[in-house]
């Protein structure tokens, strides 16, 4: 049976692939496209693609896509580019935004490491970090996606006032990330640890749940939420 499982999963992927490619607003680039700043449209993202000047939202680790696709249907005059290195999983929020004509989103396959490649300094206005992986065990800080060094990545591409959330259903991930907002004198402008029963929640963060997010709920996890400028 586990055969037979692995099978069929490996021709969806193999199947949702080749539908990416057909996608125009999907972008697969090689690692070495990347790593080369070969990107055509690498500061170039508001111009060429979306035809417009709106503020430029990245969303990383998208995932399925849900909350770049949910907040490109509530903000129309915002552009939203969600980030994954799992293109079989954006699919769906690919896929939806061809479906339902929304045209101010846009996905790319590739690793959050490489982003400062495929932007440009202070091309970017706003990061959102859904629900990533806390990388718990000690070695696995340097995968931390608020960790020292991703944050100075992020920088790199933020507008000089350009924010970074953090949303996210693991205390842990909170209060680090949380301790080395305040250990570095970076500006947390919004904290919260339970966005669903605190009052004064940013509506953004309280408007749509992703898939996995509506499990947590359901089983009464709390959502944390973090709003924070990177300083200079």
């Amino acid at each position: 049976m586990l055969k037979i499982f692995v099978k069929v999963g490996s021709k969806n992927k193999l199947k949702r692939f080749r539908e990416n490619e057909t996608f125009e607003n999907v972008f697969q680039p090689t690692r070495e496209e990347v790593v080369g700043n070969l990107m055509p449209l690498r500061g170039k993202w508001n111009t060429d693609f979306f035809k417009n000047d709106n503020p430029l939202v990245l969303e990383l680790g998208c995932g399925k896509g849900e909350y770049s696709v949910g907040l490109a249907e509530k903000y129309p005059n915002k552009n939203f580019i969600g980030i994954d290195i799992k293109g079989a999983r954006f699919w769906r929020g690919a896929k939806t935004a061809v479906e339902t004509g929304l045209h101010n989103v846009a996905f790319i396959r590739t690793q959050i490491e490489l982003i400062d490649h495929i932007f440009t300094e202070n091309e970017v206005d706003e990061i959102w970090i859904t629900f990533p992986d806390p990388q718990i065990k000690y070695k696995r800080t340097k995968h931390r996606m608020t960790n020292s060094e991703f944050l100075k990545l992020y920088k790199k591409i933020l507008k000089k006032d350009g924010v970074v959330n953090l949303k996210t259903d693991s205390e842990f991930m909170h209060g680090y990330t949380l301790g080395l907002l305040h250990g570095e004198g970076h500006e947390v402008l919004y904290a919260n640890h339970n966005v669903y029963t605190n009052e004064g929640s940013p509506e953004e963060v309280t408007a749509f749940q992703t898939f996995y997010e509506k499990q947590y709920l359901e089983i009464n996890k709390a959502i944390t939420y973090i709003r924070f400028k990177i300083k200079d």
